[in-house]
């Protein structure tokens, strides 16, 4: 396990953000942690990623405490948050530069380090150009680039999408997921789009600071939501049927049969899951 957190627990004077939650996180997998805003997401990334101490329990990263050695663990991470820390008056190149020299890296293990970040994030087009004039999708490119600078086993991605259009969601991802699969890094996601945490290997959903579910997208599914056969008859007549396995839609349908004007099936989603289990509830701060 890359991350093992156990009896984590936060608070903010009176404000419990995060209350005793524990869950790991497999080397190599793509792991979303997925909540309403103010759940606690954002507090348990800053402290896994050593921008804030817990008040009590256990975060490892990579085996070495998030606070005890956080020298170690940024060491293993790269991290793309929600807003960007990149100079806008610099080049992408420049500020790639500029970040991989707080990495300690100097001269040509620095421009190797550059280019390599360059070329696999795409960003070459682009590069000489200054981090202000950029779209949204470039920029996000960019973020990335920076984020693995140093090769990090680890990549922390903070709703990375957030704002860009579906085709750029799209592009970002693919870039994502091809990263992952030549280098096995492990991809830590929080995001609001659904079908993104779909592609996850495994999913934590938090609410008031609180796991409330995880597993992986197809066990969340069937125990969080549920399928719905839909028919209408060539009378006219419209039925609708919960479904608790989409195989039980079958002696439905044979019952109907000779009078099936319509049939549909809809299968419920990850959407349905994050609903069902955060609707209704109140933030925390």
């Amino acid at each position: 396990m890359i991350i093992q957190v156990e009896n984590f627990y936060k608070a903010y004077g009176d404000i419990e953000a995060v209350r005793g939650i524990s869950f790991s996180v497999s080397a190599g997998s793509l792991f979303s942690f997925l909540g309403t805003n103010g759940a606690g997401k954002t507090t348990t990334i800053n402290i896994l990623t050593t921008l804030l101490a817990k008040s009590s329990g256990t975060a490892l990263v990579g085996g070495f405490d998030a606070d005890k050695n956080a020298d170690k663990v940024r060491e293993l991470i790269g991290v793309v948050f929600q807003d960007s820390v990149l100079d806008p008056l610099l080049t992408v190149r420049e500020n790639l530069a500029v970040r991989g020299s707080l990495y300690g890296l100097r001269g040509a293990k620095l421009k190797s380090a550059v280019e390599n970040a360059v070329k696999i994030t795409d960003v070459s087009s682009f590069a000489a150009q200054r981090y202000g004039t950029l779209s949204g999708g470039q920029r996000r490119r960019a973020d990335i680039a920076r984020a693995l600078l140093h090769t990090p086993k680890l990549l922390f991605l903070d709703e990375p999408t957030t704002g860009l259009d579906p085709k750029t969601r799209r592009d970002i991802w693919r870039l994502i997921r091809d990263l992952q699969k030549s280098s096995g890094m492990t991809v830590f996601l929080t995001t609001h789009y659904m079908e993104e945490a779909a592609e996850s290997d495994d999913i934590v959903v938090i609410s008031k600071g609180e796991i409330k579910a995880q597993g992986t997208p197809v066990e969340l599914k069937s125990r969080y939501c549920t399928d719905f056969l839909k028919i209408t008859t060539t009378g006219g007549e419209y039925i609708e049927h919960k479904l608790k396995r989409t195989v039980d839609a079958l002696p439905v349908i044979e019952q109907y049969k000779g009078s099936i004007a319509n049939v549909e099936i809809i299968n419920g989603t990850l959407e349905d899951v994050f609903l069902n289990l955060t609707e209704g509830l109140d933030d925390v701060g």
